[in-house]
């Protein structure tokens, strides 16, 4: 249960609380992702973003159990599933779906398209035998995909075709909440906007949860209630989307946000000043102490390299994991 603005409570689909995710290697071990917590409610977007090497997808795969979490819990609809995939109730998995970045590698090339679709129904729906065609035409109208493409393979079609593919395999199980892994970074600047689009306009016919997971901040502002900052395994900022690009207050997010791209003096006026990107992410086996950002942070101050800054409140739904904005400082 949680508590929103004015009083209110709604139940999240999707808690993940302290998550924690290391692998052992040659060199040491690698905490990929250390005490993250995040939560996603019906009908919501959350955004989560980082550069390369932050986390992102191994928060998504461990929420969705092909990796066994290392601590913490992941809560879905109340239940703690916070074990490997092959051990979660038919029903979870049925719920629970995801769209991975490269469709290309993730539908299988001798299968029909129909064949495809059908499959996640054979296996969740109790009544697919009658009219298992018709259900696999539904799901295609939705994408707005042709009912000839039941008979083409992934070979035959384009970047976005297989991608809206991708998206009808998760959306045939009727689930609660999808987990999009880079859905559109492979692909072309209009195709992205068709698929944002059509994600937008699913998600608000059936009150989807989206974790949606991307490295590129501007599509965040179409799509996301929330946007949330990784960087080195942890969530340093998270805040409504509006609010985010408004009033950015941790060192890393200004800085992403400072560099996006923009098109016009108007857009140019909304970034904050122009912050230097300083040094490069530090190894994964090799942390720094204190906060993990302050060698590359411009503000950073004698604590930074000390002590690691706690998460704080600074307004409602406004999390920031800085000694700048600490109570205690």
């Amino acid at each position: 249960m949680l508590s929103l603005p004015g009083g209110k409570t709604v139940n999240a689909v999707l808690e993940v609380k302290k998550l924690k995710k290391y692998f052992s290697t040659t060199k040491g071990v690698v905490k990929a992702v250390n005490d993250v917590s995040f939560s996603i409610t019906p009908g919501e977007t959350l955004g989560l973003v980082g550069e390369s090497g932050s986390g992102k997808s191994t928060v998504a795969y461990t929420v969705m159990g092909l990796y066994q979490p290392s601590g913490g819990q992941i809560l879905f609809q109340g239940q703690d599933v916070a074990i490997s995939h092959h051990k979660r109730k038919r029903i979870l998995k049925k719920e629970l779906q995801i769209v991975f970045q490269d469709p290309g590698s993730s539908l299988n090339p001798r299968q029909t398209i129909e064949n495809i679709l059908a499959l996640p129904i054979r296996l969740h729906d109790r009544d697919y035998k009658k009219g298992i065609a018709e259900k696999v035409q539904e799901i295609l109208s939705l994408v707005e995909l042709p009912v000839e493409y039941m008979e083409k393979y992934p070979r035959s079609l384009g970047g976005g075709e297989k991608q809206m593919v991708a998206i009808a395999r998760a959306l045939a199980t009727n689930p609660s909440l999808i987990v999009l892994d880079e859905p559109t970074s492979a692909l072309d600047v209009s195709i992205q906007a068709k698929i944002i689009h059509k994600l937008i306009e699913i998600q608000q016919e059936k009150n989807l949860g989206y974790l949606f997971i991307t490295h590129d901040l501007s599509l965040m502002r179409n799509i996301a209630h929330r946007v949330a900052i990784m960087y080195l395994g942890r969530i340093v900022e998270t805040a409504p989307a509006q609010q985010f690009f408004e009033t950015p207050y941790h060192p890393y997010t200004r800085m992403l946000i400072s560099s996006i791209p923009v098109v016009s003096s108007e857009e140019e006026k909304l970034k904050p000043g122009k912050i230097p990107s300083m040094g490069e992410i530090p190894s994964p086996v090799n942390m720094p102490a204190g906060c993990v950002f302050h060698p590359r942070c411009v503000d950073r101050m004698p604590i930074c390299d000390q002590e690691e800054p706690i998460n704080f409140e600074i307004k409602p739904g406004h999390w920031v994991k800085c000694h700048l904005w600490s109570p205690n400082k």
